[in-house]
């Protein structure tokens, strides 16, 4: 990952990660998928403006097979969206930044 402002979440520190941030946005997504590929320089952008007010989390669903699962990933990218640890919205396929930053304010 490029930046230092996103965390790469697994399936042993998911959990504590999960617990601690009051905000988090969470990209499920994979090495070989383009759409994934694209927006990443927009999870960095993203990441690196609103840092203090977010944190996001990626997790390759192909080394976290069990994260996956338990979240019904079908597709990807997945974003979930979660306020002290609840999920308040998931967000599938291709999404714009405006958009992105649009569902962390509604956090």
């Amino acid at each position: 990952m490029s930046n230092n402002n996103i965390i790469e979440l697994t399936e042993s520190n998911f959990q504590t990660i999960l617990e601690s941030s009051p905000k988090l946005l969470v990209d499920f997504w994979a090495s070989w998928c383009g759409p994934c590929k694209m927006i990443a320089p927009l999870l960095d952008q993203i990441a690196s403006e609103m840092g203090d007010q977010v944190v996001i989390g990626k997790v390759n669903i192909d080394d976290n097979g069990q994260l996956a699962e338990k979240y019904s990933i079908a597709s990807i990218p997945t974003f979930i969206f979660f306020k002290n640890g609840e999920i308040v919205n998931t967000v599938k396929g291709m999404i714009s930044k405006t958009k992105l930053i649009e569902e962390i304010n509604k956090l």
